[in-house]
């Protein structure tokens, strides 16, 4: 099992950027694939990002953050990232990071076993 905990959101400008980090603890954090996920008001929560485990060789992205969030991971710091660029209004949203045990990481929130608590990310000016 792996407990995961999300930090790094706030309010920011668009344009702006912000980093979310998503720290695991528990069971060897390097051997799970993480998704980043996020669910604006009213909305059902969508996929955003993904890494595979270990070196993080394997990267998803939704086509509408492509080129603009890049997922990476310190497996000596068991933390997983999101570096947000160019943030937009339209990424407001709750961001959640979840975890599974295997190397591919998947699109579907269904495929994941371990949720964090959910960080807001609010793009404002």
């Amino acid at each position: 099992q792996v407990q995961l905990v999300e930090s790094g959101g706030g309010l920011v400008q668009p344009g702006g950027s912000m980093t979310l980090s998503c720290a695991g603890a528990g069971d060897r954090f390097s051997t799970y694939a993480v998704g980043w996920f996020r669910q604006g008001p009213g909305k059902e929560r969508e996929f955003v990002a993904a890494i595979g485990s270990g070196s993080g060789s394997f990267t998803y992205y939704t086509d509408s953050v492509k080129g603009r969030f890049t997922a990476s991971r310190d497996n000596d710091k068991n933390t997983v990232y999101l570096q947000m660029d160019s943030l937009k209004v339209e990424d407001t949203a709750v961001y959640f990071c979840a975890a599974r045990s295997g190397v591919l990481p998947y699109t579907t929130t269904a495929r994941y076993d371990y949720w964090g608590q959910g960080t807001q990310v609010t793009v404002s000016s």
